[in-house]
């Protein structure tokens, strides 16, 4: 039988392991938050119905990405777990199964947006710019979207064994073309036709494609521990329900999301349009912050698993303990931010009065809870990672939807602004009670044992 040597999770010292695989995710992933707001700046300067036409798709492509990051979190997790039990068979058959049902999840949303775009954006506006606009978009990103999903998993396959640099290359390569291509593809500069809202689904398809390409091409080269193979890429049952059993929490999960913002947004409108613009700005300042943490949980889920398999427990608490206490320092910082430059922040977006007086307010508010956000995400995703993705999914549940929308709806009934963003650290504080819960009952089933 082929010996392979013991994988550097299993035995680098974890204050040197965690960072060093933590970083380059992070980079990584404050690049591509930079590339949402760039690509949002872009369409912006066609005309605010072009704006809106992209705005309006925006659910469809975060479930996309909420069905694709979902998926490659059960890859990752399973395969890393699998690597940690030397048992590289199963790994490699976890890492053929996950490109699979990778490539069906794909052809199922270009089905829908071949015949359904038109469809979907005829429910929100009768604009035909809007939905003209819209429909061309969402076809593009549905039907040519295999580049996004075959490039979520390729990043998690290296990201399972370690490997987060090659990760890291991938996904800014992907994030890098897309921003170069935006201004070209949309204004028709040298020498390529103005597609407007279209060129910007285009540039978003190429990056796509580039990262999915050089990721699959990282893999095959620089991953020896995960050996890809096309006549292993059939279904196997077990391993695709190993996957799914923690990949569909984990989609759910970053589903509930949408269904949280599109409450809020409705709590919001009721009061000001102005609110609404405060909410929006909120959620692309946070994405900046929370990003390095989520970074931070990506760099950990490889490492509990990987450990847990081989039964190094002392090993895995060690990595949870370090990413908490990390994490919270983190989202210390952004809280300071939020408390102390609440309008410089605001400025990027050119706010009105209204704007900046609802939002200094909101920003501040808000802005408590997030040491608190710091150990939930990382609590959540380690019992995610030692077999528990229940308690993640009871947690996301309970929080945006039982407690954050109702709270946020309540305080709204008083008529006064200012008390529904204290509906965020209500929720929060109950997260951190369920997700403390949680850990200590997943540390006593899966770690307490000889």
């Amino acid at each position: 039988m082929e010996q392979r040597k013991e994988n550097v999770m299993g035995t680098k010292p974890i204050r040197t392991l965690l960072p060093g695989m933590a970083f380059p995710i992070m980079l990584s992933m404050l690049v591509q938050a930079l590339y949402n707001v760039v690509d949002s700046i872009f369409v912006a300067m066609l005309s605010e119905n072009a704006l809106a036409s992209v705005n309006l798709v925006f659910p469809v492509q975060n479930l996309m990405i909420a069905v694709a990051v979902g998926t490659a979190t059960g890859i990752n997790a399973i395969l890393s777990r699998r690597l940690g039990e030397k048992n590289y068979a199963a790994a490699e058959k976890v890492a053929a199964n996950g490109v699979l049902i990778t490539l069906v999840t794909w052809l199922a949303f270009a089905a829908f947006g071949a015949v359904g775009s038109a469809w979907f954006l005829d429910m929100f506006t009768k604009v035909p710019e809007i939905a003209a606009g819209g429909t061309v978009y969402m076809r593009i990103v549905t039907v040519l979207g295999l580049g996004s999903f075959m490039q979520i998993t390729f990043e998690r396959i290296l990201q399972s064994t370690g490997k987060t640099v090659y990760q890291m290359i991938s996904q800014m390569t992907g994030a890098v073309v897309n921003i170069i291509l935006d201004p070209i593809m949309i204004f028709g500069l040298l020498g390529f036709p103005r597609m407007e809202v279209a060129g910007a689904a285009v540039a978003t398809i190429v990056g796509q494609f580039v990262g999915a390409g050089l990721g699959l091409f990282l893999n095959l080269k620089k991953n020896p521990e995960v050996q890809i193979h096309l006549k292993d890429i059939r279904p196997h049952r077990a391993t695709v329900a190993d996957i799914y059993a923690i990949g569909i929490p984990s989609i759910i999960m970053q589903s509930i999301g949408s269904v949280m913002m599109f409450g809020m947004n409705k709590i919001l409108i009721s009061f000001t349009e102005a609110a609404t613009a405060v909410f929006g700005a909120y959620f692309k300042l946070q994405s900046f912050i929370f990003m390095p943490c989520f970074g931070l949980n990506n760099a950990m889920v490889p490492i509990v698993s990987y450990n847990y398999g081989a039964q190094k427990f002392d090993r895995v608490r060690k990595t949870v303990r370090l990413t908490v206490f990390t994490a919270i320092g983190i989202m210390c910082v952004g809280c300071a931010l939020f408390e102390l430059i609440p309008e410089t922040l605001l400025g990027m977006f050119s706010p009105t009065d209204e704007m900046l007086s609802i939002g200094r307010v909101a920003l501040r508010i808000i802005g408590v809870h997030f040491p608190l956000a710091g150990f939930s995400i990382i609590a959540g995703s380690a019992c995610q990672a030692l077999g528990k993705p229940i308690y993640a999914l009871i947690n996301s549940v309970c929080r945006q939807i039982v407690v954050l929308l109702p709270a946020a709806y309540l305080l709204s009934l008083t008529g006064r602004l200012e008390l529904v963003w204290l509906a965020f650290p209500i929720a929060e504080v109950v997260s951190v009670i369920l997700n403390a819960t949680f850990l200590r009952l997943t540390y006593r089933v899966s770690l307490e044992r000889k």
